[in-house]
């Protein structure tokens, strides 16, 4: 079913956290794995802006549905880092700018250059928008699953419920990204081959590709690794088989082998 963009410029906001006790933080604690999770899940969240600039810088520009999208799902996401951020300070953790400015000058040339890497890779390939949207369904997949393991994990009633509606607004995000995935490989088999050929050569999980790696490393373990977390792993792999020409990627599996 064609995703309602009419419809989602009607109903997004910015994150309703109207009723969640930030201050609860301070006499209920996350435990010390949960919370270097939610560090990690704010740097990404904040971040979005790169991708976005970075996006504007290929393919994706010509399409105004697609940009349309993208200003939205940058304005969430940027709420999304901003609720993140206050329970961190709840910690007495920094959060916000003073923190994503530390990250970006730690990033140094790598984040000047990225757009030109973006833009390089864009002009190779006329199936640059259905790489970029299978990306983005995979990546809010994971995303979501993240948010889904933490709650999981963690078992914090206010937490529990700023990352409820934080995934409801990721699940719209799902929505949009997996339409015009399936929509532009279906259309074309050549498409289908690029695509898994970019997908199986450049995936990596979310944020792995500006955090330290020991901090990737420590969210796949926490949220993935066992029983339960290994389940919601194979359910992504489940969804990308789905997807026309991508079956047996096993990408989660992939990333469970390399950091967990």
């Amino acid at each position: 079913m064609r995703f309602d963009l009419a419809a989602y410029k009607e109903s997004t906001d910015r994150l309703d956290v109207g009723g969640i006790d930030f201050d609860a933080f301070h006499d209920q604690p996350l435990a010390p794995e949960h919370l270097r999770c939610l560090r990690y899940m704010h740097d990404v969240e904040l971040h979005t802006s790169c991708y976005l600039r970075n996006l504007l810088n290929t393919r994706a520009h010509h399409d105004p549905e697609i940009t349309t999208f993208l200003t939205l799902w940058n304005h969430e996401e940027l709420w999304h880092g901003e609720a993140l951020a206050r329970v961190l300070a709840a910690h007495d953790e920094p959060g916000g700018p003073d923190r994503v400015a530390s990250m970006r000058r730690r990033l140094g040339w790598r984040i000047t250059a990225s757009p030109l890497l973006w833009m390089g890779f864009s002009a190779m390939t006329r199936h640059f928008l259905a790489i970029h949207m299978t990306f983005g369904v995979v990546n809010e997949w994971t995303t979501q699953a993240g948010y889904v393991r933490l709650a999981a994990e963690a078992r914090h009633p206010v937490l529990d419920e700023l990352l409820r509606r934080i995934m409801r607004q990721e699940g719209t995000h799902i929505a949009f990204y997996r339409s015009h995935a399936v929509e532009r490989l279906e259309a074309s088999e050549r498409a289908q081959r690029t695509t898994r050929r970019a997908v199986r050569a450049l995936w990596s999980p979310v944020g792995a590709s500006v955090m330290p790696e020991a901090e990737t490393r420590h969210l796949v373990r926490t949220l993935f690794s066992g029983g339960d977390g290994r389940a919601v792993a194979d359910r992504i792999d489940r969804r990308v088989d789905a997807l026309p020409g991508l079956a047996g990627l096993d990408l989660m599996a992939g990333a469970l082998a390399r950091y967990a």
